[in-house]
Protein backbone atom coordinates (compact mmCIF):
# COMPACT_ATOMS: atom_id res chain seq x y z
CA UNK A 1 0.00 0.00 0.00
CA UNK A 2 2.73 2.45 0.28
CA UNK A 3 3.57 2.15 -3.08
CA UNK A 4 -0.16 3.23 -4.02
CA UNK A 5 -0.34 5.87 -1.21
CA UNK A 6 2.61 7.67 -3.04
CA UNK A 7 1.66 7.23 -6.50
CA UNK A 8 -1.93 9.01 -5.01
CA UNK A 9 0.25 11.92 -3.09
CA UNK A 10 2.50 12.41 -5.66
CA UNK A 11 0.46 12.72 -8.44
CA UNK A 12 -2.12 14.83 -6.01
CA UNK A 13 0.83 17.05 -5.65
CA UNK A 14 1.88 17.47 -9.60
CA UNK A 15 -1.82 18.28 -10.13
CA UNK A 16 -2.26 21.04 -7.43
CA UNK A 17 0.95 23.25 -7.63
CA UNK A 18 1.34 22.96 -11.97
CA UNK A 19 -2.38 23.28 -12.79
CA UNK A 20 -2.58 25.54 -9.49
CA UNK A 21 -0.45 28.09 -10.66
CA UNK A 22 -1.94 28.15 -13.89
CA UNK A 23 -5.33 29.33 -12.11
CA UNK A 24 -3.39 31.71 -9.80
CA UNK A 25 -2.17 33.25 -13.07
CA UNK A 26 -5.22 33.64 -14.13
CA UNK A 27 -6.44 35.17 -11.38
CA UNK A 28 -3.53 37.13 -10.70
CA UNK A 29 -3.63 38.86 -14.29
CA UNK A 30 -0.14 37.02 -15.72
CA UNK A 31 1.64 37.22 -12.45
CA UNK A 32 3.13 34.19 -12.79
CA UNK A 33 3.70 34.09 -16.26
CA UNK A 34 3.96 30.98 -18.60
CA UNK A 35 8.06 30.93 -17.60
CA UNK A 36 6.55 30.81 -13.78
CA UNK A 37 3.90 28.06 -14.62
CA UNK A 38 6.48 25.66 -16.48
CA UNK A 39 9.33 26.07 -13.53
CA UNK A 40 6.36 24.62 -11.21
CA UNK A 41 5.98 21.87 -13.29
CA UNK A 42 9.64 20.71 -13.48
CA UNK A 43 9.98 21.68 -9.74
CA UNK A 44 7.15 19.64 -8.36
CA UNK A 45 8.42 16.89 -10.79
CA UNK A 46 11.59 16.93 -9.20
CA UNK A 47 10.47 17.28 -5.66
CA UNK A 48 8.27 14.45 -6.25
CA UNK A 49 10.57 11.93 -7.64
CA UNK A 50 13.09 12.61 -5.08
CA UNK A 51 10.70 12.05 -2.24
CA UNK A 52 8.77 9.48 -3.36
CA UNK A 53 11.22 7.63 -6.12
CA UNK A 54 12.40 5.10 -3.56
CA UNK A 55 9.16 3.77 -2.91
CA UNK A 56 6.99 4.00 -5.53
CA UNK A 57 9.03 5.10 -8.23
CA UNK A 58 7.34 8.31 -8.58
CA UNK A 59 5.59 7.66 -12.01
CA UNK A 60 2.86 10.21 -11.36
CA UNK A 61 1.51 9.66 -14.86
CA UNK A 62 -0.32 6.90 -16.01
CA UNK A 63 1.18 6.72 -19.51
CA UNK A 64 4.42 6.32 -17.47
CA UNK A 65 3.32 3.27 -15.90
CA UNK A 66 2.10 2.10 -18.92
CA UNK A 67 4.96 2.39 -21.00
CA UNK A 68 7.14 0.71 -17.90
CA UNK A 69 4.99 -2.01 -17.81
CA UNK A 70 5.18 -2.77 -21.75
CA UNK A 71 9.34 -2.25 -21.59
CA UNK A 72 8.46 -5.46 -18.68
CA UNK A 73 10.20 -3.14 -16.04
CA UNK A 74 7.04 -2.97 -13.98
CA UNK A 75 4.31 -5.78 -12.75
CA UNK A 76 1.17 -5.86 -15.07
CA UNK A 77 -0.81 -6.84 -11.68
CA UNK A 78 0.40 -3.31 -10.19
CA UNK A 79 -0.34 -1.53 -13.45
CA UNK A 80 -4.35 -0.44 -12.90
CA UNK A 81 -3.58 -0.28 -9.27
CA UNK A 82 -1.25 2.32 -9.71
CA UNK A 83 -3.16 4.15 -12.65
CA UNK A 84 -6.60 4.63 -10.38
CA UNK A 85 -3.68 6.37 -7.32
CA UNK A 86 -2.66 8.39 -10.00
CA UNK A 87 -6.38 9.35 -11.30
CA UNK A 88 -7.60 9.91 -7.85
CA UNK A 89 -5.12 11.78 -6.79
CA UNK A 90 -4.75 13.95 -9.50
CA UNK A 91 -8.64 14.79 -8.91
CA UNK A 92 -8.83 15.40 -5.28
CA UNK A 93 -6.49 18.11 -6.03
CA UNK A 94 -8.62 19.32 -8.97
CA UNK A 95 -11.87 19.45 -6.59
CA UNK A 96 -9.59 21.67 -4.02
CA UNK A 97 -8.71 24.28 -6.70
CA UNK A 98 -12.40 24.26 -7.85
CA UNK A 99 -13.41 24.70 -3.85
CA UNK A 100 -10.42 27.23 -3.54
CA UNK A 101 -11.34 29.15 -6.80
CA UNK A 102 -14.95 28.67 -7.89
CA UNK A 103 -14.95 31.24 -10.47
CA UNK A 104 -11.82 29.53 -12.56
CA UNK A 105 -13.66 27.30 -15.71
CA UNK A 106 -10.43 25.26 -16.44
CA UNK A 107 -9.23 24.59 -13.88
CA UNK A 108 -5.76 24.80 -15.55
CA UNK A 109 -7.44 22.10 -18.24
CA UNK A 110 -5.50 21.07 -21.39
CA UNK A 111 -6.56 22.38 -24.72
CA UNK A 112 -5.37 23.18 -28.14
CA UNK A 113 -4.70 26.54 -28.79
CA UNK A 114 -4.09 25.71 -32.86
CA UNK A 115 -5.55 22.53 -34.53
CA UNK A 116 -5.90 19.38 -32.56
CA UNK A 117 -3.75 17.61 -34.74
CA UNK A 118 -0.72 20.24 -34.38
CA UNK A 119 -1.64 19.23 -30.72
CA UNK A 120 -1.80 15.56 -30.97
CA UNK A 121 1.90 15.69 -32.87
CA UNK A 122 3.25 18.05 -30.15
CA UNK A 123 2.12 15.64 -27.41
CA UNK A 124 3.24 13.02 -28.41
CA UNK A 125 6.42 13.88 -29.45
CA UNK A 126 6.61 15.72 -25.98
CA UNK A 127 6.15 12.37 -24.54
CA UNK A 128 8.15 10.13 -26.67
CA UNK A 129 11.04 12.36 -25.39
CA UNK A 130 10.06 12.75 -22.00
CA UNK A 131 10.11 8.87 -21.75
CA UNK A 132 13.26 8.51 -23.25
CA UNK A 133 14.60 10.27 -20.83
CA UNK A 134 13.07 8.42 -18.29
CA UNK A 135 14.03 5.15 -19.56
CA UNK A 136 17.54 6.29 -19.48
CA UNK A 137 18.22 7.71 -16.19
CA UNK A 138 15.98 5.08 -13.98
CA UNK A 139 17.14 2.17 -12.26
CA UNK A 140 13.78 -0.70 -13.38
CA UNK A 141 10.55 1.03 -13.13
CA UNK A 142 11.90 3.65 -10.43
CA UNK A 143 12.87 7.05 -10.98
CA UNK A 144 15.41 7.33 -8.59
CA UNK A 145 19.21 8.24 -8.20
CA UNK A 146 20.98 11.16 -7.95
CA UNK A 147 20.58 12.97 -11.27
CA UNK A 148 17.31 11.43 -12.48
CA UNK A 149 14.59 13.98 -10.39
CA UNK A 150 16.84 16.55 -12.13
CA UNK A 151 16.65 15.58 -15.57
CA UNK A 152 12.92 14.43 -15.90
CA UNK A 153 11.95 17.37 -13.50
CA UNK A 154 14.37 19.68 -16.33
CA UNK A 155 12.44 18.01 -19.34
CA UNK A 156 9.38 18.67 -17.96
CA UNK A 157 9.78 22.25 -17.53
CA UNK A 158 11.71 22.83 -20.73
CA UNK A 159 8.84 21.12 -22.42
CA UNK A 160 6.13 23.27 -20.56
CA UNK A 161 8.07 26.38 -21.31
CA UNK A 162 7.99 26.18 -25.33
CA UNK A 163 4.68 23.78 -25.72
CA UNK A 164 2.88 25.14 -22.95
CA UNK A 165 1.21 27.81 -24.71
CA UNK A 166 0.16 25.81 -27.65
CA UNK A 167 -1.00 22.39 -26.51
CA UNK A 168 -0.87 22.50 -22.64
CA UNK A 169 1.84 20.66 -22.65
CA UNK A 170 0.08 17.75 -20.49
CA UNK A 171 2.44 14.60 -21.32
CA UNK A 172 0.58 12.96 -18.84
CA UNK A 173 -2.99 11.33 -18.77
CA UNK A 174 -4.03 12.15 -15.32
CA UNK A 175 -2.98 15.73 -15.34
CA UNK A 176 -5.38 16.06 -18.11
CA UNK A 177 -7.97 13.95 -17.19
CA UNK A 178 -8.82 15.57 -13.62
CA UNK A 179 -9.38 19.17 -14.69
CA UNK A 180 -11.16 18.69 -17.38
CA UNK A 181 -13.59 16.26 -15.68
CA UNK A 182 -14.06 18.45 -12.17
CA UNK A 183 -14.50 21.69 -14.61
CA UNK A 184 -16.82 19.62 -16.96
CA UNK A 185 -14.61 20.19 -20.57
CA UNK A 186 -14.45 16.93 -21.73
CA UNK A 187 -14.42 18.12 -25.62
CA UNK A 188 -10.31 17.52 -26.18
CA UNK A 189 -9.88 14.83 -23.40
CA UNK A 190 -8.88 12.32 -25.91
CA UNK A 191 -6.50 13.84 -27.13
CA UNK A 192 -4.14 14.37 -23.79
CA UNK A 193 -4.81 10.64 -23.52
CA UNK A 194 -3.67 8.55 -26.48
CA UNK A 195 -0.98 10.82 -27.83
CA UNK A 196 0.69 10.48 -24.34
CA UNK A 197 0.29 6.86 -23.75
CA UNK A 198 1.21 6.29 -28.13
CA UNK A 199 4.66 8.86 -27.47
CA UNK A 200 5.97 6.52 -24.61
CA UNK A 201 5.51 3.60 -25.51
CA UNK A 202 7.34 4.53 -29.02
CA UNK A 203 9.82 5.67 -26.97
CA UNK A 204 10.39 1.90 -25.66
CA UNK A 205 11.84 0.88 -29.16
CA UNK A 206 14.68 3.89 -29.17
CA UNK A 207 15.74 3.02 -26.13
CA UNK A 208 16.45 -0.45 -26.99
CA UNK A 209 18.03 0.63 -30.11
CA UNK A 210 20.30 3.10 -28.69
CA UNK A 211 21.07 0.72 -25.55
CA UNK A 212 21.59 -2.72 -28.07
CA UNK A 213 25.00 -4.32 -26.81
CA UNK A 214 27.38 -4.54 -29.81
CA UNK A 215 29.47 -7.13 -29.49
CA UNK A 216 33.62 -6.78 -29.93
CA UNK A 217 35.84 -9.13 -32.42
CA UNK A 218 38.65 -10.63 -30.30
CA UNK A 219 41.55 -10.79 -32.14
Amino acid sequence: MRNYLAEFIGTFALVFCGTGAIIIDQYTGGIVTNAGIALTFGLIVMCMIYALGDISGAHLNPAVSIAFTIAGRFPVRKLMPYIICQLAGATLASIILKTMFPGSKLLGATLPSGSVLQSFILEGILSFLLMLVILIVSGGSKERGMFAGLAVGAVVGLEALFAGPVCGASMNPARSFAPAIVSGHLQHLWLYIIAPITGTILSIPVYRLLHLKVSTPKG
